[in-house]
């Protein structure tokens, strides 16, 4: 069903009732004022008579000299009208009157006279009795005629405001009808934001939503593709390199032979760390979902950390964790938190010199856990800062395959956390800061 059939129906249905209760209130109203007209007829009736009945001589005390034609009552077409003597004798019925017409009591009556049902008046004037009346029958023939005649006005003027309704809502809907066309005139790699003019202020919304839409599509299309340029050829490297050091150690024997093993098998390594770091930035950045129901602590998160980097080399870390601190429950999941916390000292580790130790200190601040990393390395240049969070960005003296800071920041981005750089003569100072579990 289209929105304007829909919204159609809807209004439609919405106005046939309010026209259906106007017109049976209007109806109702016509009706009752029918009915008193018709009743004030047989009382003009029946005083018209009384008039009539006062210019003709009066009753002797027997009831007697005073005898006058039906012609001279006068009476309308449709109705009955006779005059009697308080003794009941009949003076004058018109034509139509029936014999059995009550005329007892004074005032307003529906009565049943052989099988027919009639509404009276009967007034008394003097020494007569007056009374006038009309058939049900003929009221209601009147009273279904009037009705007609004023239900197809408003019939009509029903079908019409239906009508109109229709093409109103059509109107309405045009906006909508030119984002659609704008959409299907779009090629299927258009991603530039829509532009449609003279929109309502209720479809800007709409529009904004559906031009920021476009633009994360956009984003996301060029990250991918970005993506899988630097990894073809990020993998491309040491895929390169291990098939040399092979093809160098099937043509050799004895230490050269040997030594080409080795760079194979630290290519092999370096290769299956970059996949590693590949799929987790994936996972990171994507749908799925790394929550195990279990809250972890900051303790816990710095001492794996601490376990994971290099290959659990713990003697060059120094871990500052303040009691305090170390049973704060964080409140991401415990696999991005010490995958982010490992990959920053990971990145310390591989730029400090061997002999100099690395620093992990936490501290809490305001419903925050910090975790710092400090290294005694060369220092990032200030105009480089921008770059660490890059895929695949590389200081000239980075060993490493540029992912493990990337994924800390869309760890961050993830979770809401922050992250820090602050570049010293000393080396580089990193800082992540953690949300607190909410009680």
């Amino acid at each position: 069903m289209s929105l304007r059939l829909r919204l159609s129906l809807i209004l439609g249905t919405a106005f046939l009732v309010v026209w259906a209760l106007a017109a049976a209130w209007m109806f109702r109203d016509l009706r009752q004022q029918m009915m008193f007209s018709l009743d004030q007829r047989l009382v003009a009736s029946a005083r018209m008579v009384a008039g009539l009945v006062d210019q003709l001589p009066p009753l002797n005390p027997q009831g007697e000299g005073r005898r006058f034609s039906a012609d001279q009552l006068s009476i309308p077409d449709g109705m009955a009208c006779q005059v009697s003597s308080l003794r009941g004798e009949i003076l004058a019925r018109s034509h139509g009157a029936s014999d059995s017409l009550d005329d007892q009591s004074t005032g307003f009556h529906d009565q049943s006279v052989e099988g027919g049902r009639w509404r009276s008046f009967t007034l008394m004037h003097g020494d007569v009795r007056i009374t006038t009346a009309d058939r049900h029958e003929e009221r209601e023939a009147l009273n279904a005629s009037i009705l007609l005649a004023a239900s197809v006005p408003v019939l009509v003027a029903l079908l019409g405001t239906l009508g109109v309704l229709w093409l109103c809502v059509g109107v309405g809907l045009a906006p909508l009808n030119r984002i659609r066309d704008a959409l299907m005139r779009r090629g299927p790699d258009a991603l530039e934001p829509l532009q449609v003019q003279a929109l309502p202020r209720e479809l800007m919304p709409l529009l904004d939503s559906q031009n920021q839409l476009l633009l994360r599509i956009g984003q996301t299309l060029e990250r991918e593709r970005r993506l899988t340029g630097d990894a073809a050829h990020e993998l491309r490297s040491p895929l390169t390199a291990i098939k040399t050091h092979l093809q160098v150690a099937r043509m050799t024997q004895g230490s050269a032979r040997e030594t080409a093993l080795e760079h194979a098998e630290a290519g092999a390594d370096r290769l299956h760390r970059t996949l590693e770091q590949l799929l987790l930035l994936a996972r990171v950045e994507g749908s799925l979902s790394f929550d195990d129901g279990c809250a972890c602590t900051a303790g816990q998160v710095a001492r794996q950390a601490v376990q994971d980097a290099s290959a659990g080399d713990r003697r060059r870390i120094a871990l500052q964790l303040p009691d305090a601190v170390a049973e704060a429950r964080l409140q991401i999941p415990s696999a991005l938190a010490v995958a982010a916390v490992r990959n920053l000292l990971d990145n310390a580790l591989r730029h400090s010199p061997a002999d100099a130790p690395v620093a992990l200190t936490l501290r809490q601040q305001e419903g925050v856990v910090y975790f710092e990393v400090r290294d005694h390395g060369p220092g990032i240049p200030a105009a480089d800062l921008p770059n660490l969070t890059q895929r695949f960005w590389r200081s000239p003296h980075s060993g490493g395959c540029g992912l493990g800071l990337a994924i800390v920041q869309a760890i961050v981005q993830r979770c809401g956390c922050n992250l820090t750089f602050d570049s010293r003569a000393d080396g580089l100072r990193v800082e992540l800061g953690m949300p607190l579990h909410s009680v």
